[in-house]
């Protein structure tokens, strides 16, 4: 009898049984979650369940990470959600103005369960559904709160959608928002000084929430609908993909942010207006920085274009800036996209002034920015070119980037990863030979890197801030 015939073939199902959430870079408003001291800011620090208020073992998995541009956020498997730094313009969700060093739950959203989260420059935004919905009530709810968003507590928002529309996906810039639907629309809320909304003007002041109803494809072309399947904010610029993997982008182009060989406003685009030089790459994914954006194909490789002064674009020192006069040969190339990393490339995240990314083969690399470690394991001001950030273990599910912090997600979804956890959560420089031997020889790359990671950074004069930090592994 052929049992796969009669149930179907069984397959195992990649579920993860604990995660681990690193989160290192600038520190001055506790957005890493940490005690440490300026030096130990470089260090990815695995985040332990106690820093949430949880016993060990509660809360183990977890679902995202946010970086804002000095705060966190992260949603536990419950649909808890959690963050932790700066809090001037209510950023945390607590209904107060007040900083705090450690992750706490946000009480508001007690009754929701949180999906996904994305944080701004000084606001924050999720998406999440009601804990107990009998059906009629929406399961992709969008919830903003923050710099702009009417409350320091997180208020349900529906904006210019229809009520119970699902939200796929929202993204937040310095001062404007963008939410994406199930059905493929965009809509676009906050300040539109540089045309970021995407409303084919510029307006003074803050402006309410409008839907995105023209795309431009070519110049010559009048602008039509296109149905949208991801969105990014820069800074104050915005980049999209359509459903036939097209990239769009408009709002403030001055340093090449848009991938436009010239700009149709002086330095931006009012529009949201196709990247030609694109055509005939299916882009799967996308990520907007302060003034660059990254993209990356279903085969893998990386596009990056943009400013790169601080070097978030991969390609080596860079002193020439864009140009917006048109034919100006010195800066046209860049202007558009230029492939970064040819394949391999898993996921991306871009913050203010750094990249990051994960391989397919698990490793994390990263460049730009690098003054407190955000960007690469290096001690340098910048990474010019994709450095390896060999302090984390499991397999990558989420990466995040901040002004000057990042985090990464990671899942151990076999025993084998499991093992791996426990033996880098009790890592120290005088068990680390022995730990690297084992991982050595049981093919556990990424736990070898991390012991040669640690003896390299310990014997050259670095300092973790106690044992018990060193034990829970850094």
């Amino acid at each position: 009898m052929d049992v796969d015939n009669i149930f179907g073939t069984i397959k195992p199902v990649n579920v993860a049984r604990k995660s681990a959430i690193y989160v290192w870079g600038y520190n001055q408003s506790g957005q890493t979650g940490r005690k440490g001291r300026e030096e130990q800011l470089r260090i990815p620090k695995q985040l332990p369940p106690a820093l949430f208020g949880c016993t060990a073992g509660t809360n183990a998995r977890w679902l995202d990470v946010a970086c804002g541009r000095e705060h966190t956020a992260a949603i536990a498997s419950d649909g808890s959600l959690f963050t932790w730094g700066a809090n001037d313009f209510g950023q945390l969700g607590d209904g107060t103005e007040e900083r705090r060093k450690y992750p706490k739950k946000v009480k508001q959203l007690e009754s929701e369960f949180v999906k996904s989260v994305s944080c701004g420059a000084h606001c924050s935004a999720c998406i999440a559904e009601p804990r107990e919905n009998d059906g009629t009530i929406s399961t992709g709810r969008l919830w903003i709160w923050g710099q702009n968003q009417g409350s320091n507590l997180p208020r349900l928002f529906w904006g210019a959608f229809k009520p119970n529309t699902i939200i796929r996906e929202v993204s937040c810039g310095a001062v404007h928002v963008v939410a994406l639907s199930e059905e493929g629309l965009l809509q676009a809320w906050g300040y539109n000084e540089y045309g970021q909304l995407g409303r084919g003007v510029t307006c003074e002041g803050l402006q309410g929430a409008r839907i995105i109803s023209s795309y431009a494809k070519f110049l010559d072309e009048a602008p039509e609908l296109v149905k949208i399947t991801k969105v990014s904010c820069g800074e104050y610029h915005t980049a999209a993909i359509s459903d036939k993997g097209e990239v769009y982008t408009w709002g403030l182009g001055s340093m090449g942010q848009l991938g436009h060989s010239s700009l149709q406003y002086g330095d931006k685009e009012l529009l949201p207006r196709r990247v030609v030089s694109l055509d005939g790459i299916f882009i799967k994914d996308l990520a907007c920085g302060g003034v660059h954006t990254c993209a990356l194909t279903q085969e893998g490789a990386l596009y990056a274009w943009g400013g790169g002064q601080s070097g978030q674009l991969g390609l080596g020192p860079q002193t020439g800036l864009f140009s917006c006069v048109a034919n100006d040969s010195r800066t046209f190339f860049r202007n558009i996209p230029v492939l970064v990393v040819p394949k391999g490339v898993k996921l991306v995240a871009c913050g203010h002034s750094h990249t990051l990314i994960s391989m397919r083969d698990g490793r994390i690399h990263g460049w730009g920015y690098n003054s407190y470690g955000q960007a690469a394991n290096e001690k340098s001001t910048y990474a010019w070119y994709p450095s390896p950030v060999d302090w984390c273990v499991g397999e990558v599910r989420k990466l995040a980037a901040g002004g000057g912090h990042s985090a990464v997600l990671t899942d151990a979804c076999s025993l084998k990863e499991l093992c791996e956890f426990i033996l880098a959560e009790t890592l120290t420089l005088s068990d680390a030979p022995r730990v690297e031997d084992i991982a050595s020889r049981t093919g556990s790359d990424a736990l070898a890197r991390l012991c040669v990671r640690l003896r390299e950074y310990i014997l050259s004069g670095g300092h973790l801030e106690q044992e018990e930090d060193a034990k829970s592994k850094v």
